[in-house]
């Protein structure tokens, strides 16, 4: 079994059922169970994404879904972004290759997100920068970031 990082990156219709079932089943792990935090997960958006994903001994590691403009927000957008294994630079890395998507498939110059409020470091150290209030988003305290290419 491959130990190295792979990076995956597939439109929807490209998943495989199994692929697409793993995917779901790691966000719902992480968005619903781990944080308690019941909403609705299948929001209709993944239909249009490119859903990224990196692997490491055939177990997802962080995953992440870009979505093009008027999809989820009104710009260009990434979400549903998880790392399953936290402090290893898994999270960095999918950002990065969610927005080298962005770029490739849609054209972006411009990338929002609703990030949860804890995470703003995080999201700076790939380039967002904060561009709205605390807002609460299924009872978690979030905020809208940025990200302009240049």
């Amino acid at each position: 079994m491959n130990t190295e990082l792979e990076l995956h990156k597939k439109t929807f219709g490209e998943l495989t059922l199994d692929e697409l079932y793993e995917l779901l089943r790691v966000r719902s792990e992480v968005f619903v169970v781990e944080q308690n935090c019941v909403y609705q997960d299948m929001d209709g958006d993944d239909q249009q994404s490119i859903h990224l994903w990196l692997t490491k001994a055939g177990k997802i590691v962080a995953l992440a879904r870009v979505c093009p403009a008027g999809v989820h927000l009104s710009e260009i957008s990434i979400g549903r972004v998880i790392t399953t294994e936290r402090g290893k630079g898994y999270g960095e890395q999918i950002m990065r290759a969610a927005i080298a998507a962005a770029v490739e498939h849609f054209g972006a110059t411009q990338i929002d997100i609703e990030a949860q409020e804890y995470a703003q470091g995080f999201y700076q150290k790939v380039g967002f920068r904060r561009v709205s209030d605390v807002f609460m988003l299924d009872n978690i305290p979030h905020i809208r970031m940025q990200w302009r290419g240049k």
